[in-house]
């Protein structure tokens, strides 16, 4: 497997060279960080255990405490439509044994939709999404048999800001926000009142189908600086949507209550960034370099710097979920956009981005602090980890021991899933992990849809090793490096 050559600065230890629990403790020793990994994982232990969610519409129950988390696609048809590609991975997926499957990012109108080829929602995809369902659960029973504890959703987004339902940046903004004003392309609008009325309707909308074709839940999308995780930033938005926190989450309220009319039996979950930093942007070296706060508004989750974390709206976001029944809450942090390392830790950042300004150990540690605080002060809402395909071959050892003590209810895969989906089998198997699939961190399935190709692990599967894209991955990634100086 060839490594790409933009990371060469990079100073920080490997995990994949950490040939055993102990050599990861030592290093986050070195770093000062209090994160627990066990020695060895058993395979009928915390993981392979059973939990609950409790939502208003009726618990549910999820066979083990492995999910597999929302990505967005970009290999669906120009009309929102599943492919062959995205079959595939959904099927790959249901295979793998999680028990949690958090369908991936479906626009819940065209126009709200980051790429051309994302999944849409709409009344005639309803079938094609739904059989994209029903092929995971078919495959989930024929390799593990029960279905009846798996538990299915999927994720309902608007782009906002980072729209590009045709290609070109089309642009919609909560707010006029002064920090992300320099990224925007030109021509942003922002969302009046009467439109985000009717974004809500759109929203039920497509809860209602999902709930026609068999999700168990959806997601009501707050995180990545999309338009509804921007909207909690909107402090200085005047009128029913913005100003207050009531102000800034009467969206997500209204939306989640009246899909309890309008879809009863439909359960509810978020996936919400817990925190988010200011913009970074490549500095000496390409090291990744903070923007100045300014007089811009606070990050959602962060504190007074631009670059701490104070959870305090978070956790009244989630006592928000306890009050309206939704009982299942995935974390995650920052932007893709504007501070990837804190989104997802990365050795190898993508080939347009900066190089980590921390080892990616931080940002992993970072992330499950807060999901410990989250969790255990909302021990009703079964809380899912994000952030930690970073931990390589010793994922399971530290998920494992966040079940045990109570700072997680389930083990979130991510990047991970694409490359090693069958990991949640094999490790209830007790079997070792295939070191060939693990996820590196290589960023090549973000590098490559930024560049209008179709999302996938090129470097470790196989399927994707074998197609053209490939090739032309690597002369984009040629290019990238030639323009940056590396």
């Amino acid at each position: 497997m060839t490594e790409p050559d933009v990371t060469a600065k990079v100073r920080y230890p490997q995990v994949k060279k950490m040939a055993s629990p102990g050599a990861l403790r030592s290093r986050l020793a070195e770093l000062e960080l209090e994160l627990p990994v066990d020695e060895a994982v058993e395979s009928a232990g915390p993981l392979a255990s059973a939990f609950v969610v409790n939502d208003s519409s009726g618990p549910r129950t999820v066979g083990n405490r492995f999910a597999i988390l929302p990505m967005e696609g970009w290999d669906g048809t120009t009309g929102g439509g599943p492919t062959e590609l995205v079959e595939r991975r959904w099927k790959r997926f249901g295979h793998g044994g999680a028990k949690l499957v958090w369908g991936e990012a479906t626009a819940v109108i065209p126009d709200g939709r980051a790429n051309p080829n994302q999944l849409v929602m709409s009344e005639g995809n309803l079938a094609d999404v739904g059989a994209l369902r029903a092929a995971l659960v078919a495959a989930h029973r024929d390799r593990f048999g029960a279905t009846d504890d798996l538990l299915v959703g999927l994720q309902l987004t608007h782009s906002g800001r980072w729209s590009r339902p045709n290609g070109a940046p089309e642009p919609r903004l909560a707010h006029a926000h002064p920090l992300l004003a320099g990224r925007t392309a030109p021509g942003a609008t922002v969302f009046t009142d009467d439109e985000l009325r009717g974004l809500v309707d759109a929203y039920v909308a497509a809860a209602v189908r999902a709930q026609r074709a068999g999700f168990d839940f959806v997601d009501v999308k707050h995180c990545h600086g999309y338009l509804l995780h921007e909207l909690l930033t909107a402090v200085d938005r005047p009128g029913p949507f913005g100003g207050s926190f009531d102000g800034r989450t009467r969206f997500f309220r209204t939306v989640v209550e009246r899909i309890r009319v309008e879809a009863p039996g439909l359960a509810v979950g978020l996936r919400l960034s817990a925190y988010d930093f200011v913009p970074f942007a490549p500095g000496e070296g390409r090291v990744g370099r903070a923007d100045e706060l300014g007089t811009g508004p606070r990050p959602f989750g962060g504190d007074a710097t631009g670059t701490g974390v104070d959870l305090t709206e978070t956790h009244a976001m989630l006592d928000l979920c306890s009050e309206l029944g939704v009982g299942l809450v995935s974390i995650t942090a920052g932007s893709p956009y504007y501070n990837p390392h804190i989104q997802r830790p990365a050795y190898f950042p993508p080939s347009d981005g900066y190089l980590p300004p921390e080892d990616p150990l931080v940002g992993v540690v970072r992330m499950i602090d807060a999901t410990r605080e989250l969790q255990r002060r909302h021990p009703g809402i079964a809380v899912v980890t994000g952030g930690m395909s970073y931990l390589q071959d010793w994922i399971a050892h530290v998920g494992q021991h966040l079940v045990a003590d109570g700072s997680a209810t389930s083990i979130g895969l991510g990047r991970m899933a694409l490359s090693y989906p069958d990991l949640p089998a094999d490790v209830l198997a007790g079997e070792h992990l295939d070191r060939h699939l693990v996820c590196r961190t290589l960023s090549d399935c973000t590098t490559a849809p930024r560049n209008g190709l179709i999302s996938g692990c090129f470097p470790l599967d196989d399927f994707y090793k074998g197609r053209p894209e490939r090739i032309e991955l690597a002369e984009i990634k040629r290019r990238l490096r030639t323009s940056s100086g590396d």
